[in-house]
């Protein structure tokens, strides 16, 4: 139906989408920063904002769906102190998700402590003091860290400057990102160039006399809205799902209004040419992503995991995929890439191949990768059981250099690499539309499955379940192709009755999708997402490396080998209690508030005190030669215990797949 493919395209406003974004910048919670952030003034404004958009731009049933985050609102912070040419001046902070209200400039004694680690506490007072500190989240460890660490020792607040990773733009950027911790543990961020000013003040004097101006706000379970519309399809009750969050840090041009606009010109697209979808296309401008749940490890994705888990969870077994957006106005590489399931991969290449010609923006050709990640709303969609993709954002230098800074703004605009993200998406929503069946192929989640399966048995299972899945992905094609064609000749009374005989196979493979999810999506301490049995070597692979190394005396070797176990990496910088409790807050919280975190760790081995053991001998080496059979003795007992659960999560494997091989067949 290349015609529809052509009028489609012809209707599309890149202008109007630029503008939409640009718009959406005037909402703002900091008058001087921006920020408008889940269950605030300014994110509400921007949700009444867009749903009037909505209706204007002629969606139906639009509607706010009311789901519960909890908030923050970040007013202002502004630190006051006397420069080194005597002149009070006074500096513009960030801030993290936490809770700190001054009432007005009060006064405070600022101290300067490294990495704010353990060790730089020692021998210094910081009781109702602020702790200004080094941070580089990308390379070394998260916020919440020496926030808590400062607050356990009596700090009032944490500010933070970036020592690389991200914000790296310029001097003056400042940096926000989602803290992972409780609220009541204070942290603002500063930029290099006024924390190089304060720590040249610092070296005179120890510690300084500054003013703090503050309103940061956490207030738990309040009511934000996801704001849904859509076009009405003949088959109303199938749909195809386009997704895009509007919360933001700064003016959030990239991130992510260029998304929400970019959605709504699709849609736009759409009702302007005066075609009917074959399936109803539904909109979901979302809330919270950035954050919304105070402490927890998994705090953000919160307005789309409420989306499809209370607000809409009839949605499962409609929605044939989500396609989720995300800084799209700028190129990520050398190419453009749609991030997917891998359910989804087979069809997304078969997709491209079939592409006309569209706008020029990249040297390279677009690439289909997986699987989806856990750093957008497409995850959380996924695990409930709805197919998703995202245009994948994470490659180039944005994310290290203007990413959740103030000069996250149209200076990065790449109208070329706009056009082309609203062509390519506009086509896969035209192209799923035109299925009668959704187009998932389950043979790549077997062929990943078994590229690390040491479990012959298994591997058998999984290459069986993979012939399977290609044989029945062969028979949707043929189907979706007749389909198609049937449409295409105009022939609407047999294209219905092919798309009313095939309603039973696609509950099947919607309900195979969910089943996947639930058997092999699992993620690391870091949210990167892996197979169960993958978890299981690698942990495993590492404690015996670190057994072998500590046999041989080589203590470095198995240090760096024990840090790469579960969230052990960075840990031994900060004291337990600091430790312990971001171990236990992901295994001893209810499910509301873990979200899509929820089950998703596997079994956690705490090796705080065996480390802190080997490490003391670290410092005695040149005493004398160290014994360590006391903690080999540990670390073996720790590898039986791997080894048993390793067999435990294998059965549960092998009883999925013959599971998931009743339904292929």
């Amino acid at each position: 139906m290349r015609d529809r493919k052509e009028a489609l395209l012809q209707h599309l406003d890149i202008g109007y989408s630029y503008q939409l974004a640009k718009r959406m910048e005037q909402f703002r919670t900091n008058e001087v920063l921006g920020y408008r952030t889940a269950g605030s003034k300014a994110e509400f404004e921007t949700g009444e904002m867009l749903k009037r958009e909505m209706e204007n731009i002629g969606l139906s049933q639009v509607r706010k769906d009311a789901v519960t985050v909890d908030g923050w609102e970040f007013q202002k912070a502004v630190l006051a102190f006397v420069d080194e040419e005597g002149r009070t001046k006074e500096i513009q902070l960030g801030a993290y998700q936490t809770h700190f209200v001054t009432e007005g400039f009060q006064p405070f004694s600022l101290l300067y402590l490294g990495k704010g680690t353990e060790k730089d506490y020692q021998g210094k007072d910081v009781r109702g003091k602020l702790v200004l500190v080094d941070i580089n989240q990308r390379d070394e460890w998260w916020i919440n860290y020496p926030v808590y660490q400062a607050y356990l020792k009596g700090a009032k607040a944490v500010i933070a400057v970036q020592t690389g990773g991200y914000g790296e733009i310029d001097e003056e950027a400042l940096n926000a990102q989602d803290i992972a911790g409780p609220e009541e543990a204070a942290a603002f961020s500063i930029s290099r160039k006024d924390a190089k000013e304060l720590k040249r003040l610092l070296q005179d004097v120890g510690e300084l006399e500054v003013q703090l101006d503050a309103c940061t706000k956490v207030e738990r379970n309040r009511t934000t809205y996801n704001i849904t519309g859509c076009i009405p399809g003949k088959h109303p009750e199938r749909m195809v799902l386009l997704s895009a969050h509007y919360d933001s840090y700064f003016s959030g041009f990239q991130d992510d209004n260029t998304a929400v606009s970019m959605m709504f010109g699709i849609a736009k697209a759409w009702i302007s040419s005066g075609i009917q979808p074959q399936n109803t296309i539904q909109i979901c401008a979302m809330a919270a992503e950035e954050w919304g749940v105070a402490d927890s490890n998994f705090d953000w994705s919160t307005g789309a995991y409420e989306q499809i888990m209370t607000a809409h969870p009839e949605w499962v077994g409609k929605v044939i995929a989500d396609l989720n957006f995300e800084l799209p106005a700028l190129a990520h590489g050398t190419r453009a890439r749609i991030r997917s399931c891998y359910e989804y991969t087979r069809y997304l290449e078969e997709f491209l191949e079939e592409l006309p010609e569209l706008t020029l923006a990249y040297p390279e050709e677009t690439k289909v990768t997986a699987p989806i990640e856990t750093w957008s709303d497409d995850f959380s969609m996924a695990i409930a059981g709805v197919p998703s993709m995202v245009n994948d954002f994470t490659g180039g230098s944005f994310m290290e250099t203007h990413y959740h800074s103030q000069f996250d703004n149209d200076m990065y605009y790449d109208e070329q690499v706009y056009r082309l993200h609203h062509e390519l998406f506009l086509l896969l929503t035209e192209a799923l539309d035109e299925t009668a069946i959704v187009p998932l192929c389950f043979a790549p989640v077997m062929q990943r499955a078994r590229e690390q399966m040491q479990d012959e048995e298994l591997y058998r299972l999984l290459l069986q379940a993979e012939k399977e899945a290609e044989e029945l992905y062969e028979k949707v094609k043929k189907w979706n192709a007749e389909y198609a064609q049937l449409l295409a000749a105009g022939k609407k009374q047999e294209a219905e009755a092919l798309f009313g005989q095939t309603r039973k196979i696609e509950k099947t493979l919607l309900t195979l999708f969910k089943m996947e999810q639930d058997a092999f999506v699992r993620i690391d301490w870091y949210g990167n997402v892996l197979y169960p049995h993958e978890l299981l070597q690698k942990k495993q692979k590492l404690i015996q490396g670190a057994l072998r190394n500590l046999s041989e005396g080589r203590l470095s070797s198995a240090l760096r080998k024990l840090y790469q176990v579960d969230n052990n990496a960075y840990a031994f910088m900060f004291e337990e209690e600091v430790y312990r409790h971001f171990t236990e807050y992901v295994y001893q919280q209810p499910r509301e508030r873990l979200k899509w975190g929820y089950g998703r760790l596997m079994q956690h081995e705490d090796l705080y005190e065996l480390v802190k053991s080997l490490l003391k001998k670290q410092e005695e080496e040149a005493v004398g030669e160290q014994d360590y059979q006391e903690e080999m003795a540990l670390l073996k007992s720790v590898l039986a215990k791997e080894e048993q659960w390793a067999t435990q999560v294998l059965e549960s494997m092998r009883q999925s797949v013959q599971k998931m091989r009743a339904a292929l067949t």
